[in-house]
């Protein structure tokens, strides 16, 4: 950290250095601060006056300086104050009428007042932050091996780590699995075709029905996810708030290996400040303004998968509580960097706010917990049970304890039936399968996909500059060497021109009459024939668009009686 020279002169108010000056018994008369700062220096670094002052410690505050030591020297001041009290700052006139040393509110003032501890701010992984910390060159001489205390039972001490064990059977096993890779297909396919203009930043309801039936896993807050991933990773992109595939790095994507695509994902998610998982977590409701807008979920996600690399099995499952409790207890400021508890916002679904050390389950727990039951499993890094997870052998290489899997893609061929359905199983390269999606009809989602060679997908294709050479080209090759059936070789033929005609659909209001001679009579009469169109037969003509209401008043004025 710091010197003790610089401490005094960065980090210590200059009403406490009289104090200093009495307690390590420097003569201050006269001196002035640089001056004063050289004599207090020279005193605490002298090893016999550091071993008097460390002697006149108590059991709890030699405790505490063994504690910190043992931490490198330096510790989050969020973290000591929840073990040790707090720290009042106070000048020479509040020192002397409160009189710390004397009548400390807690071991870390005792600490505090007495030189052996001091306060100044760091940058951590995740943000600045202020910790407590041990002048080095102070460290160096202070009498640490000497342990006459013996009541370290009753010192405040940090709670021990749960031991995160292998669990020998579990129950409501959901093994992971990769069909991330597919629905992001699907994702980017739909985009594609819909250029969708979203709401807020997000896919608008319609759009997430629409999607929804056609992805294999249809939850509600991984497809939230997916699009957050695919934003992550920059795979999509949002220009005049329509979301569409970014071209060369969708296409990159889509063309790579499976277990590439998977790597791809879950890198993006680990880095991503795009989606924010502490707003995703079911019952909580962190509200915008104040540090929250700060907030950085890539440094909490990194704060964490660093701890579940060395704390929790390899290839056993392990329980979900005890891992959550043993990052408690090691680490429970992974997502605050300062360790504040009362600055935040975050309500619960009774609307109540979640403030304080105390709320540490209802929040950071809640989080981890969303961590392996929903992005990690999600992108196969994470096997679910009931209350427990275990570590895939892609999850072993995301934390970085084995080298990413590379195996090779199954092969496989597009099924193409005659009536013009396409079968197009997972093992299909995503990159054939966006493309097909692009001039079909989606029928259903599963292994197989199922889509339709029809004209309403030809259509579509024409909008994206693909025609009908263009498809017969993409068949043939994924079909090798067999024939298109008859009907989807006729069908493509037809269509190799674009439409040879168009016809348009409409709805009519028609009028009936009950004989031939009435509406012979209507169309004779000019006040009536105005607001009509072709005659459809003997007793049935159409009523021009919007000219109902003036036909009904005008057939009332010559006596023809209306029934609906």
């Amino acid at each position: 950290m710091k010197t003790l020279t610089r401490t005094l002169q960065e980090d210590t108010d200059a009403g406490m250095l009289p104090l200093l000056a009495k307690l390590w018994k420097t003569n201050a008369v006269g001196l002035e601060r640089p001056a004063l700062i050289a004599a207090i220096v020279k005193a605490m670094l002298d090893p016999a006056r550091a071993e008097q002052v460390w002697d006149s410690l108590t059991d709890q505050q030699r405790g505490a300086m063994q504690m910190l030591l043992g931490s490198e020297g330096r510790m989050p001041m969020a973290k000591f104050s929840r073990l040790f009290g707090e720290v009042r700052q106070m000048g020479a006139a509040q020192i002397e009428r409160e009189k710390p040393l004397e009548k400390p509110i807690g071991v870390a003032e005792a600490l505090y007042y007495r030189g052996l501890i001091a306060q100044s701010f760091e940058l951590a992984d995740a943000g600045p932050r202020v910790v407590i910390y041990v002048p080095d060159d102070l460290a160096a001489v202070l009498p640490v091996r000497k342990t006459s205390y013996s009541n370290l039972e009753a010192e405040p001490d940090e709670p021990e780590a749960p031991s995160v064990e292998a669990l020998p059977s579990v129950t409501g096993i959901q093994t992971a699995d990769t069909s991330i890779v597919d629905d992001m297909t699907t994702l980017l396919a739909y985009l594609q075709l819909v250029l969708p203009l979203l709401d807020a930043g997000a896919l608008a309801a319609q759009d997430r029905d629409d999607l929804r039936s056609h992805l294999l896993k249809q939850d509600e807050a991984r497809l939230t996810f997916l699009f957050g991933l695919g934003l992550s990773a920059d795979l999509i992109e949002v220009q005049g708030g329509k979301a569409a595939p970014k071209r060369a790095e969708a296409r990159r994507w889509l063309s790579g290996s499976r277990a590439a695509q998977v790597q791809h994902l879950a890198e993006a998610w680990k880095a991503s400040v795009v989606y924010r998982d502490l707003w995703h977590v079911p019952g909580l409701h962190p509200e915008p303004g104040g540090e929250l807008d700060d907030y950085d979920p890539s440094a909490a996600r990194e704060g964490v998968l660093e701890l579940m690399g060395g704390l929790v099995p390899r290839q056993d499952w392990w329980a979900l509580e005890v891992f959550i409790q043993s990052v408690k207890a090691t680490d429970p400021d992974f997502q605050r960097p300062d360790g504040n508890y009362e600055s935040w916002y975050i309500r619960n679904d009774a609307g109540d706010y979640l403030n304080g050390f105390e709320s540490w389950e209802a929040v950071e727990g809640a989080l981890l917990e969303f961590y392996i039951t929903g992005p990690m499993h999600w992108l196969g890094l994470l096997d679910r049970a009931d209350d427990a997870a275990r570590v895939t052998a892609y999850g072993r290489a995301f934390l970085g304890q084995a080298p990413w899997p590379t195996p090779a893609d199954p092969e496989d061929k597009i099924t193409l039936k005659d009536d013009g359905t396409l079968l197009i199983s997972r093992k299909i390269p995503r990159v054939d399968r966006f493309q097909a999606a692009r001039f079909t009809t989606w029928v259903a989602a599963g292994d197989p996909y199922s889509y339709r060679l029809d004209a309403a997908g030809i259509e579509r294709a024409a909008e994206q500059g693909i025609n009908t050479g263009h498809i017969a080209s993409f068949l043939a090759r994924a079909l090798g060497d067999a024939p298109l059936p008859p009907a989807v070789a006729r069908l493509l033929d037809n269509w190799r021109a674009g439409p040879a005609a168009s016809v348009t659909v409409e709805q009519l209001q028609v009028l009936r009459t009950t004989a031939p001679e009435t509406l012979d009579r209507i169309l004779d009469t000019p006040a009536l024939r105005r607001y009509l169109g072709a005659r459809l037969g003997p007793m049935a003509v159409i009523v021009r668009a919007g000219q109902w209401d003036g036909l009904r008043a005008a057939l009332g004025e010559q006596g023809i009686q209306i029934e609906t």
